[in-house]
């Protein structure tokens, strides 16, 4: 009787298998990837000594309430309050989460319960750490992040539900791709809306809005801002009207039957959210170590990237597996 000693990593014949190649990450994993990204650097900043101090619940926080109704600006409050009691533990605890919320959705098992903790979190943010970005205060301005990039984070967590479903584009894989283009639409709609109000087309408006984005800033970006503000001024009703309807043609490109007109809007997309994230956000205005988030021009672009088209050979090959 013969036997045959087998060598573990080896075939019953002594050959040693060919490598298996690694499966490449598709398009939703590497957004998920990103959004954890986003997640870690969001809980690093909160980890800046100026967030341990008094200052964070008084400069950051409280002014959230301002010329909201009660029932956003009582909450709000009540935050502040906690944290002016407790400025170290409760500022810990935030940085915490939000670095373990980016290390949730990096590991694959543990993305959706992440993910969904991401969401609720992020209603948390918008509510008491963002004043339902300024929404219900005449305040909101998309030039400078409104509705609150804390919308765009659970917004993300959601469009990025991990599913196996095949879909034209990302974003539409778990919610289907008519509810995914509606979304889409919306919330461009509402930065039509928002940047035609009275507060964002009044004279001075954009150009105060430039210069208090770079306060702080390094020299030759402050000199840029400055250089903006002042082509600015003056034109402030005919921005808005052209951010408007900029806003509103990025929104209905998803509903084209033509990819490069899809794909043209959301470039228009990228290009926009990298503007408002430079001369209305400063890069989420980190030059005084008192920036929480990095604002949501970056966040912007990755939901953009949400909505770009799948491949056909990828669609494809996903529908065959």
């Amino acid at each position: 009787m013969t036997t045959h000693s087998t060598v573990p990593g080896k075939h019953h014949d002594g050959r040693i298998p060919a490598p298996v190649a690694a499966r490449p990450l598709d398009p939703r994993r590497r957004l998920q990837l990103a959004l954890a990204a986003v997640w870690l650097l969001d809980g690093i900043l909160q980890f800046q000594p100026y967030m341990f101090t008094l200052s964070f619940g008084k400069m950051t926080l409280y002014p959230m309430a301002s010329g909201n109704p009660v029932w956003v600006a009582g909450p709000v409050h009540w935050v502040t309050t906690m944290n002016a009691d407790h400025p170290v533990a409760t500022n810990a605890v935030f940085a915490l989460v939000q670095v373990l919320l980016g290390i949730g959705i990096a590991c694959r098992p543990t993305v959706k319960p992440a993910l969904l903790a991401s969401t609720v979190w992020a209603v948390g943010v918008w509510w008491l750490g963002e004043g339902l970005g300024g929404l219900f205060a005449g305040t909101a301005n998309p030039l400078t992040g409104a509705p609150g990039a804390a919308v765009l984070y659970g917004l993300l967590a959601v469009l990025l539900w991990p599913s196996e479903r095949p879909s034209a584009f990302p974003a539409a894989a778990r919610i289907g791709e008519r509810p995914a283009r509606a979304v889409w639409v919306l919330l461009w709609a509402a930065f039509a809306y928002l940047v035609l109000q009275p507060a964002n087309r009044a004279p001075g408006a954009v150009q105060g809005a430039v210069t208090n984005a770079l306060t702080g800033a390094p020299g030759w970006l402050v000199q840029l801002g400055n250089h903006v503000g002042k082509l600015a001024a003056g034109h402030d009703l005919a921005i808005s009207v052209v951010l408007a309807v900029a806003f509103a043609l990025v929104g209905l490109s998803v509903l084209l039957p033509w990819r490069r007109a899809v794909t043209a809007g959301l470039v228009g997309a990228v290009v926009l959210a990298a503007l408002i994230w430079v001369f209305g956000e400063g890069f989420g205005m980190p030059f005084q170590g008192m920036a929480t988030d990095p604002n949501s021009g970056p966040l912007l672009v990755l939901l953009a990237a949400a909505y770009w088209p799948a491949r056909r050979s990828i669609r494809t090959e996903t529908a065959t597996a």
